[in-house]
């Protein structure tokens, strides 16, 4: 008995040992020579995430050395691609954009009813912050943060303003907005920015929620007002206008994009990929195409985008009861 329970054991050692010696070998040789990336995303070509996305693509494809092919697969606010990346092969060859808080939401709320859970992913790195906006049109009478609350608070569900969608980051900025500063405002959903910004403009809302990158025209024009940012520092693409926090009100909003590979990947592997990020994203022709866009590139790796995650998620779920009253 006591040489057959050494046998297994010596076996199961042996092969304990082989195990990690090819997992070693595999991060080493990732990617393979001639064999593409697949990158995921959840949205449809043209859009400011799948842009990002696909300029990320490219900054990669030198880094590593292979293809990296974007797949747009759109639908249900990003679970049919969350969907698709959580039930992929857990090696490397694919990764897929994830959008705070939409994945999130997806997962927290059962009422969405997906078919995967946080630990179905590998966190690879942050990309981009979208900083959350607040902005009027240019011959408002607001002219700060506070005015508009002010106002709120002495007429309460009386003053409109927009968000993108149900349960986007927008929706939840408002819902924040309104916890911090205990003002109540009317909230108008949207199906999308630019419908937002047209009714905005048309003088059909008192205000507008959503991201940086979606005013940065109207506000070249002098069509519109930024009256604040939902940010830790002030955008590079906003001169001249002053974060929540600097104005009393601690509130961070917007879209953090990232990505995650599916669970199970090899974290040397996942290692590798964050890496790969990180120097595409410091390169000068990656750097000018995000600005270009609009989009602020703000790097974090695994651990980073992790703690991110964390932070934020205890945020929403607060917020979901919220925002379905």
């Amino acid at each position: 008995m006591k040489s057959s329970s050494f046998r297994n054991c010596a076996a199961i050692l042996v092969a304990a040992c082989l195990f990690i010696a090819a997992a070693s070998v595999g991060a080493q040789e990732f990617p393979a020579k001639n064999k593409a990336i697949t990158l995921i995303v959840g949205f449809s070509a043209g859009g400011s995430s799948d842009a990002g996305a696909r300029i990320l693509a490219g900054g990669m494809e030198k880094v590593l050395g292979t293809k990296v092919e974007v797949l747009n697969k759109p639908g249900a606010s990003g679970q049919l691609a969350y969907t698709m990346l959580s039930q992929s092969k857990p090696n490397g060859y694919t990764f897929g954009l994830a959008s705070l808080p939409g994945i999130m939401v997806s997962i927290m709320d059962p009422a969405r009813q997906a078919a995967y859970k946080k630990d179905d992913f590998q966190p690879i790195g942050l990309q981009v912050v979208d900083a959350g906006v607040l902005a009027v049109k240019a011959d408002s009478p607001y002219k700060t943060v506070k005015d508009l609350i002010d106002d709120a608070k002495a007429r309460p569900r009386k003053i409109t303003v927009s968000t993108t969608g149900l349960q986007t980051g927008d929706h939840f900025s408002i819902l924040q907005l309104q916890q911090l500063t205990g003002a109540q405002f009317a909230i108008v959903h949207f199906d999308g920015a630019g419908t937002a910004m047209t009714s905005l403009l048309g003088k059909k809302i008192d205000a507008y929620v959503g991201n940086v990158g979606d005013v940065l025209s109207q506000l070249k024009s002098g069509d519109i007002r930024v009256l604040g940012v939902m940010d830790k520092e002030a955008s590079p693409f906003l001169p001249g206008v002053k974060t929540f926090e600097s104005q009393g009100i601690p509130l961070l909003g917007g879209s953090w994009r990232g990505y995650l590979a599916p669970a199970g990947t090899p974290k040397d592997i996942a290692d590798k990929l964050s890496a790969a990020m990180k120097t595409a994203l410091e390169t000068e022709e990656v750097k000018s195409a995000m600005a270009k866009l609009g989009l602020q590139i703000r790097y974090m790796d695994v651990a980073g985008y992790t703690s991110i995650w964390d932070e934020y998620g205890t945020v929403v779920k607060e917020l979901i009861p919220l925002s379905k009253q």
